[in-house]
């Protein structure tokens, strides 16, 4: 006690200036950067973000501020994600698209951001509706089909690009827009298919009206090509074309008659004439 009370401003001071040096010492880990504050203006970046640089080589470590005046906001340096509230998108085919999309970004100008923004969680709150309209307006230049095929990659870029010219605003860098899934509606998609089978039943009965109207164009050419081909043949023989018609005049009078029909003829009757030749 004696020591105390002889030693006790000392004490008091050691213990003031350890606080102070704690205070005033700061760590700041490989995935962070931290932003020194002074009385409302950024006066020191911390292991600020910079491409390619490997662990171990980028500031990272122990620094130094001044306690009780300086305020340090810690940011990530690592990828973030900001998710999109499903939204309900038109195309240019008049499709209502439910759509679910997610972007990830990351804070590559930290300075910027705690004057703009002020933390990261600021930030996502900024870019969620900025990624909202810039989706809802590019996906509603495309048609469903389109998003199931490969430009669907393309809209999917320029997304990414106009979502990044906003957040740099906010001192971000966005790295990857994706569409988690593009549904139609309950109830539409049955609806979608009701007009794709009426569309093809329409479609089948045009092809085929289409296919009678050429069989018939083909049968009568045909026909008149047999008829010709029949006159050419037998004008060169009336004799024969008489006598061949008659045989198939008797084949059908005779022959193909199932109603057991009595023909009573004069032997003289030129219809029987052949009956008579040799």
């Amino acid at each position: 006690m004696q020591l105390w009370q002889d030693y006790k401003a000392a004490f008091v001071a050691a213990g003031l200036v350890l606080v102070a040096l704690l205070a005033s010492v700061i760590v700041v880990d490989e995935t962070e950067q931290a932003v020194i504050v002074r009385f409302g203006r950024v006066v020191k970046v911390i292991n600020p973000y910079r491409p390619n640089t490997d662990f171990g080589h980028s500031g990272a470590g122990l620094a130094l501020r001044l306690p009780f005046v300086d305020r340090v906001e810690r940011i990530d340096k690592r990828l973030l994600s900001v998710d999109m509230e499903q939204q309900q998108v038109l195309s240019t085919d008049q499709q209502r698209l439910n759509v679910d999309a997610y972007a990830r970004f990351r804070i590559v100008d930290p300075e910027r951001m705690v004057r703009t923004a002020g933390t990261t969680a600021r930030v996502t709150e900024q870019l969620e509706p900025i990624l909202t309209s810039v989706l809802r307006q590019e996906l509603g230049k495309r048609t469903f089909q389109s998003l199931l095929t490969a430009e669907r990659g393309e809209a999917m870029v320029k997304i990414r690009d106009g979502l990044d010219r906003e957040a740099r605003e906010y001192g971000a860098q966005v790295v990857d827009v994706r569409i988690k899934r593009a549904d139609l509606p309950e109830g539409a998609l049955e609806s979608a298919f009701s007009r794709m089978q009426a569309a093809r039943q329409e479609e089948a009965k045009t092809v085929a009206a289409q296919g009678q109207k050429d069989a018939q164009i083909i049968r009568a050419d045909a026909e008149a090509q047999a008829a010709k081909i029949y006159a050419d043949s037998f004008g060169k023989d009336p004799q024969f074309y008489d006598f061949y018609r008659s045989m198939q005049s008797y084949d059908y009078a005779f022959g193909s008659d199932t109603t057991q029909t009595t023909l009573v003829l004069s032997p003289d009757n030129t219809y029987l004439k052949h009956f008579k030749e040799p």
